[in-house]
């Protein structure tokens, strides 16, 4: 399963190569999650909503990110997690918001 570190995830988002897709719960999500990203919790994660687009899969810490992108890779999609989830990508600069687009929590 591959995997994509922080940098090169936002570089492919920003050149609208991908999709990030936020597997966590919705109680996780309102707290905080990646601007512009997808929430699609992992029991709801439909591989055919995914199909013919290359997409980036992320959690809390990378468990269920890995486990969503698996499962869509399965299913033929171009998939791969976000390499240490949203902690990784928070760590390295990148912002956490909330809806209202003011700024969000992990924890």
């Amino acid at each position: 399963m591959a995997s994509i570190d922080p940098a090169d995830a936002r570089r492919r988002l920003e050149a609208g190569e991908a999709v990030l897709v936020d597997v966590r719960e919705p109680d996780e999500w309102a707290a905080g999650h990646a601007p512009d990203a997808v929430h699609r919790p992992l029991a709801d994660l439909d591989p055919a909503e995914f199909a013919g687009r290359s997409v980036i899969t992320t959690c809390r810490g990378g468990g269920r990110g890995t486990r969503a992108a698996e499962a869509l890779a399965e299913a033929g999609v171009d998939a791969a997690n976000l390499d240490g989830g949203l902690r990784a990508w928070a760590e390295r600069g990148g912002a956490i918001v909330r809806d209202d687009g003011s700024p969000g929590a992990l924890d």
